[in-house]
């Protein structure tokens, strides 16, 4: 079997060390953040208790134009429908006026479930190692240190199985548009990607987010599936608007990587939007 590439993203104590800094976003996206720090709080006020960025602006590795600005807001209480409207329309008013950036991604989460027990394995995982902080205190104080094992790969990724019917819904939802179908390519690409390099990372003993290693890493563990892994990275980066592309996801090789995860680590714990409505 290949060997995969030597492991690295470890502190000297074996800890997942946190990746990318303020000092690394790339000079071109820096009025971005700028403007981001600047109109958040305009917008939450005092409920806003933070905010971090995350992706490749702040591990300098952004490309002007093709890269997008992820964005991690944190409030004070559980965010409102409203809230979400709210960081929607500042994300798409960033997207129009500067160029450099290919859209906005932002997630928005409340101060307590952040700190929850039930996400420390999940989102506290997220921001303390992945998260760079922009505004407010850091949460990663109030967390613990998180090695690369079983329970941190089960509570990150094991969620496939429940995700795949919705992308089936998201697919059939966006017709065959290459404009629609492109997004999804990209955000689909990527978490199979990181989700095959989850399911390897306590073997590999080690951490990445670069998205063609992340393939290469899992590809040598599961050669049968090194092709469709380096692929998806490659859409990752530079999507395609093929309806076949994603039919090849949700059809193969999600189910198979569900699977495979389910019987490696486990299945991730159910969250409340996991529930069905009453």
């Amino acid at each position: 079997m290949p060997q995969p590439p030597r492991p690295r993203g470890l502190d000297p104590h074996g800890f997942i060390a946190r990746e990318g800094s303020l000092a690394r976003v790339p000079v071109a996206f820096r009025p971005v953040v700028a403007a981001v720090r600047e109109r958040l709080p305009e917008v939450f006020g005092a409920r806003l208790d933070g905010a971090y960025l995350y992706g490749s602006i702040p591990r300098g590795t952004a490309r002007p134009g093709r890269s997008d600005l992820d964005l991690f807001v944190v409030l004070r209480e559980e965010p409102a429908d409203a809230d979400h409207a709210v960081v929607r329309t500042l994300g798409a008013a960033l997207d129009r006026e500067f160029p450099q950036i290919d859209g906005v991604g932002a997630l928005l989460y409340g101060r307590r479930r952040l700190l929850s027990e039930q996400e420390r394995y999940d989102l506290g995982w997220f921001v303390a190692c992945l998260c760079t902080p922009l505004l407010g205190a850091d949460l990663a104080d109030h967390l613990p240190r998180y090695g690369p094992d079983s329970l941190l790969a089960r509570e990150t990724n094991g969620d496939l199985g429940r995700l795949l019917p919705r992308w089936r819904r998201r697919i059939a939802d966006a017709g065959d548009g290459e404009a629609a179908l492109r997004p999804l390519v990209r955000f689909m690409s990527r978490h199979l990607v990181r989700t095959g390099f989850t399911l390897v990372m306590p073997r590999w003993n080690g951490w990445t987010s670069d998205l063609p290693e992340m393939a290469e890493v899992c590809g040598a563990y599961y050669p049968g599936r090194a092709a469709q892994l380096r692929t998806a990275a490659r859409h990752g980066h530079e999507p395609v608007g093929d309806p076949e592309v994603l039919r090849t996801y949700v059809d193969d090789l999600g189910p198979w990587l569900a699977a495979e995860y389910a019987r490696v680590h486990g299945v991730k714990a159910p969250r409340p939007e996991d529930e069905p409505a009453g």
